[in-house]
């Protein structure tokens, strides 16, 4: 079966807004000085890069990314912002080093991402077929469910304490007015 002309197109187009999502997020986590707007960018990185996954044909990874640092990480630093107590104004620092670590740090990532791109476009590479029965998000989900339950549930408690103890900790820091 012949896909229509225009297939590759769109897969490009889709692959290319993941791409611009994933750099546009980390810009923005990185440059901007607020912290939520920060989160955001972290957000919308994690979810470009959840798309990237999917493209690599791991579906299971997409959704472990979406669901562990989008879902998770980002809504516990979102929560801990919202409790914390608002500091006073940072004091002005240096921008001339500052800015020279940012030219310097900007240089560096750019390279990176010429020698990394100049890699992927020009490298023959090769199609793995999947195992069967080794690796599947079904084998993951049946050993999760069955030989591993207890780890999986003793995690999940450690996850859920930790986060009412850091509830705990913030809430005492705030005023009582």
């Amino acid at each position: 079966m012949k896909p229509f002309p225009g297939a590759q197109f769109v897969v490009l187009i889709v692959f290319a807004v993941a791409v611009l999502a994933t750099v546009t997020g980390a810009l923005l986590a990185v440059v901007s000085t607020r912290i939520i707007r920060s989160v955001c960018g972290l957000a919308l990185c994690c979810c470009g890069l959840a798309g990237l996954y999917y493209f690599l044909q791991s579906p299971f990874l997409s959704l472990m990314e979406i669901l562990i640092y989008v879902g998770a990480i980002c809504v516990t630093i979102v929560f801990a912002v919202m409790l914390a107590e608002p500091d006073e104004a940072p004091p002005h620092e240096k921008t001339a080093l500052v800015a020279w670590w940012g030219g310097s740090a900007l240089l560096g990532s750019l390279a990176a991402f010429a020698g990394i791109s100049y890699l992927g476009l020009n490298h023959t590479w090769t199609v793995l077929t999947p195992r069967i029965g080794q690796g599947t998000v079904k084998d993951l989900g049946i050993a999760l469910l069955t030989s591993y339950s207890l780890a999986f549930e003793l995690i999940s408690l450690v996850l859920l304490i930790s986060v009412l103890g850091a509830l705990v900790v913030a809430r005492q820091g705030r005023s009582r007015s």
